[in-house]
C-alpha cells in the first residue's frame, strides 16, 4: 500500500460545538469544513491544527456508528485515516490478502473524498480509514 501520510485523526464527540470550541481555545484549531454525512450517520467538523487534520464526530442517533461508539465507550479518539492514492484498488488489494474490511467498496465521505474502513481486528484494535480524491 502506498500510504501518503495521515489524512486526519477521528474523535467521537457528544457535543460537536462545545469540543470546536474547545480545540479552538485549546490547540488553536481553526475550522477547515462542517457537513452533516447522513449515511455515516454524523455532523463532522474538520479542524487545521496547524499542518494537521482533526476530525471531529457526533453522532445523528444513538443507533449510528458513532452514537453506538459513544455509549460503548465515551468520547475520544475514534480513527486513524490513511491518505491513499486510491480507494478502491487498496480495497480490491487488502481483501484478495485476507484482510477484515467494512467496506468492500468505496463511499463518498467529507469533502466528497473516496472513503472506506478497515475492521479493527485487522489493525490491532484501531479502526482505520482509507481517504483518496477519487
Amino acid at each position: 500500500m502506498a500510504v501518503k501520510g495521515i489524512h486526519h485523526l477521528g474523535v467521537a464527540v457528544g457535543d460537536l460545538d462545545a469540543a470546536v470550541e474547545a480545540y479552538a481555545s485549546l490547540f488553536g484549531a481553526h475550522v477547515e469544513h462542517r457537513e452533516t454525512v447522513a449515511d455515516q450517520g454524523v455532523d463532522a467538523c474538520s479542524l487545521r491544527v496547524g499542518e494537521s487534520r482533526v476530525e471531529l464526530l457526533s453522532p445523528l442517533g444513538e443507533d449510528t456508528p458513532v452514537g453506538k461508539f459513544l455509549a460503548k465507550r465515551g468520547p475520544g479518539m475514534h480513527h486513524v485515516a490513511f491518505e491513499v492514492d486510491d480507494v478502491g484498488f487498496e480495497l480490491d488489494r487488502l481483501s484478495a490478502a485476507g484482510v477484515q474490511l467494512i467496506d468492500e467498496r468505496p463511499r463518498r465521505g467529507m469533502f466528497g473524498l473516496d472513503v472506506a474502513f478497515i475492521h479493527p481486528d485487522a489493525t490491532g484494535g484501531v479502526l482505520a480509514e482509507l481517504v483518496s480524491d477519487g
